[in-house]
């Protein structure tokens, strides 16, 4: 492959939507291969912001305002890395040449739980919880009663668990809905699943780059409403379930097609495997990659893109702890021990301006044996001031 030099005519180019904490090492690992980076997003010096070669800040639901800087810009990909974006926007760009990654019916589906879940379970044929989806609060009580308590409510369209619950009764149901209601994003339907009283669920990184598909070792993880807190990896698990875990992978990447990598979410229960959710990006659980693995998620999404070979060595245990805020501020100073900057354990501050209560910051990455008790104790000396 040729690689060129950022800021020239001839630059290969991305252009990142969404400009996090995932987007910043996106853009790290393209910058470590003279790829131009473009990070886009709706405030000012997102952490991706800060590593780019150049940035614009937008409402990224405009059709307008997203089409005038994908085509000011002409990059040579186009990697959403969040939900909130004008999708029709991304099908215009794709119609006029540009690449979306993966692709903009790939993201068309997955940003939106009704699209993903009828795809998957009623096209592909996979096995999930059952589901309806509703759009008032009458629905939703009969759609409770239909597949039964306890039951998980959430939006069709939020990221990172927002508006999500799990109602236990239908006491619980005027809460849920107003839950799922005041989430961002959009929350004029929601989808009412069956609780599946599994074992434990997954993230399964799986990465494509149009000639191969590859797995990262299963990833487990802690949520508290919906949000990640924990991961770590390897997740212990059966081989048969793990063969399984790989064919459902395999068979909705496929189904999605494109390049990148795949965050695929998936619940275990004995042997036996339900597909959850996929995003067609880094996900937020994978962040344990950048201590476990000699190519993190994000260099393999990177790799993928490129269509570059996708091997990597897993170095062995390890897991991440998401810190949150407990303060507000508009000028963040981070107090951190001297003792997580170790042989085996580093932060990662993401360099957002602004810290609310309950956003996440950082995060803390530890390996070796018992690497999640460690850092459930660990992240305690990572502090806001």
């Amino acid at each position: 492959m040729t690689f060129t030099t950022p800021l020239k005519s001839n630059s290969v180019k991305i252009l990142l939507l969404g400009s996090g904490e995932l987007g910043k090492e996106v853009a790290i690992e393209a910058s470590r291969l003279g790829i131009e980076v473009v990070a886009v997003d709706s405030y000012e010096n997102a952490p991706a912001q800060l590593v780019a070669n150049s940035r614009h800040v937008i409402d990224m639901k405009n059709r307008d305002a997203l089409l005038e800087v994908i085509r000011r810009e002409n990059p040579t990909y186009i990697l959403p890395e969040i939900e909130a974006i004008n999708i029709d926007a991304l099908f215009e760009a794709e119609k006029e040449g540009f690449h979306v990654i993966p692709n903009a019916e790939a993201v068309n589906k997955t940003m939106n739980r009704k699209n993903i879940r009828v795809f998957a379970v009623e096209e592909l044929g996979l096995k999930a919880s059952r589901y309806r989806f509703v759009k008032s609060i009458d629905e939703l009580r009969d759609a409770a009663k239909e597949v039964g308590y306890p039951c998980v409510i959430k939006p069709v369209m939020s990221s990172s668990g927002h508006g999500q619950s799990i109602a236990k009764s239908e006491s619980d149901i005027e809460a849920s809905w107003e839950m799922a209601k005041e989430a961002r994003g959009d929350s004029s339907e929601l989808i009412v699943e069956e609780f599946v009283d599994f074992d434990y669920e997954i993230t399964l990184l799986t990465a494509r780059n149009g000639k191969e598909t590859i797995f990262c070792e299963p990833i487990g993880h802690i949520q508290k409403d919906g949000d990640y807190i924990f991961s770590w990896q390897p997740m212990k698990m059966s081989e048969t379930a793990k063969r399984k875990a790989q064919e459902i992978a395999k068979k909705i990447t496929d189904g999605l097609g494109g390049r990148g990598i795949f965050g695929v979410e998936l619940f275990i229960k004995g042997d036996e495997v339900y597909f959850s959710e996929v995003s067609p990006r880094p996900h937020d659980t994978g962040m344990v990659t950048m201590i476990t693995q000699s190519q993190s998620e994000f260099a393999l999404h990177v790799r993928a893109v490129l269509g570059l070979p996708l091997g990597f060595e897993f170095y062995g245990e390890g897991a991440s702890a998401a810190y949150k805020s407990d303060k507000e501020s508009v000028a963040p100073t981070f107090e951190v021990d001297d003792e997580l900057f170790d042989d085996e354990s580093f932060v990662r501050i993401f360099g957002k301006p602004v810290a609310h209560i309950g956003r996440r910051m950082a995060v803390l990455l530890v390996r070796g044996e018992n690497a999640l008790a460690r850092a459930k104790e660990m992240v305690k000396g990572i502090k806001v001031c």
